[in-house]
């Protein structure tokens, strides 16, 4: 049956033991202000939002928020924007102001315009349009990372990959629908909290796909039923849906960070014997895993203003998951620890041990492309600057004796940093 018609969005199940029965949704607003837990127990259903959108959409009714009552001038100035979709310094939180918070809408259909996939598979431009309303609409604003405006940067930068010259030769139309469609949707409905947070209050969705890649056959799982309603598809052959699908179900679940090194060493293998066949589905297909994943966690290799803000939101979401285990007396998670995870040890680690070997594999896939020597660059120079900070507040706490301000996991990050 389809995942999306059961379950709740954001609520953390019963847990056993000495806990009391914790049933709070994490978009709540009032997470913020600490009201949550038993004073206000609230069960959303996970299709109920979606439907209740999709359904005024699919009955004619235009949302309150008209995605096109803009003033000119920023319309004049978003569509200025979409002329440089492929540059890489493109400021996606700009665009999404100027589009009035359609970012995500607005980038997917100039996209499958240029790309000529709405001509190639005779899609029909209202039903399109509806779904990347349902896209964008079942990502939750009120998360500062997992939002649409993650999934609209994901998105310009799958478009970038697909326009590297060692990919673009050999991409069909179908390679080209599935890496943006994948990009588009790879974290809806994203709760706001990681796997472990969900499996260690026994969530619904972890028993669901038995605590395995939770969060990425959600995000799935919810594609496929949004693609369903929507009927985008419904023209097709049946085996080419399926298709579809599944293989965007592939795409999807190859964004799960725990399978980081399953695909790095199945990269550094192909590359190593130099046995990439594009001409071949299969490599195409894995090669657009790739894709995702470097689009998925590019932010250290965007310039410095744009990084920076990325760095600041995906820690202010570690933070907040951090502040609900510590209120329902859960042990605090990694890099959730405000007092403990500083952002500047936290994204140094994370470009160390996750995107460094990812983007220097990418690198010598794409034949170090100025768009790949671009980012690596970025990427060092990002981490010099989280690496000064990291020391400023190292010195910072020893002059002030706040011997509590710098933990010993960041000195010793800063000592690995320090060793030629």
């Amino acid at each position: 049956g389809d995942a999306r018609v059961r379950g709740q969005t954001g609520v953390v199940s019963e847990r056993r033991g000495s806990y009391p029965f914790i049933d709070f949704c994490l978009l709540n607003n009032t997470t913020l202000s600490g009201e949550i837990g038993t004073k206000k127990k609230v069960k959303r259903l996970l299709s109920f939002q979606r439907y209740f959108h999709a359904s005024r959409l699919l009955r004619g009714i235009v949302p309150q928020a008209s995605l096109y009552l803009l003033d000119e001038d920023y319309l004049g100035q978003a569509r200025h924007m979409l002329s440089k979709v492929g540059m890489w310094d493109f400021d996606i939180f700009l665009f999404d102001r100027l589009t009035n918070g359609n970012s995500l809408v607005t980038l997917l259909c100039h996209l499958f315009n240029v790309h000529g996939l709405i001509h190639h598979f005779q899609l029909d431009m209202v039903t399109l349009h509806r779904f990347f309303v349902m896209v964008q609409e079942d990502y939750h604003s009120q998360n500062p990372y997992h939002n649409a405006v993650h999934a609209a940067d994901v998105t310009q930068a799958m478009h970038c990959y697909l326009r590297e010259p060692k990919l673009a030769s050999f991409l069909t139309p179908s390679d080209i629908m599935l890496g943006l469609l994948a990009a588009a949707a790879h974290d809806v409905d994203h709760p706001g909290v990681n796997q472990p947070f969900l499996i260690k209050t026994k969530h619904h969705l972890a028993s669901l796909y038995q605590n395995v890649s939770v969060l990425e056959n959600h995000h799935w799982r919810s594609t496929i039923g949004m693609l369903r309603e929507s009927r985008l598809l419904a023209h097709l052959p049946k085996e080419v849906t399926q298709d579809i699908e599944q293989q965007l179900g592939s795409l999807i679940l190859a964004t799960d960070i725990n399978r980081q090194n399953e695909f790095l060493i199945r990269l550094k293998s192909h590359l190593d014997n130099q046995d990439l066949r594009l001409e071949d589905a299969q490599d195409r297909h894995f090669m657009l895993q790739i894709a995702l994943k470097c689009a998925d966690i590019c932010n250290p290799c965007r310039v410095w203003d744009l990084s920076k803000q990325w760095s600041e939101r995906v820690c202010e979401e570690f933070y907040r998951q951090g502040d609900l285990e510590q209120k329902f007396e859960l042990e605090i998670s990694p890099l959730c620890n405000q007092q403990k995870d500083t952002v500047p040890s936290i994204q140094i680690g994370f470009m160390t041990y996750i995107v460094e070997p990812l983007f220097e594999r990418w690198a010598q896939f794409t034949g170090n492309t100025p768009l790949s020597e671009n980012m690596l660059n970025h990427l060092r120079r990002n981490k010099a600057k989280w690496r000064s900070l990291l020391h400023k507040q190292h010195s910072s706490s020893r002059s002030n004796d706040h011997s509590g301000q710098v933990t010993s996991s960041q000195e010793q990050t800063l000592n690995e940093e320090e060793t030629p």
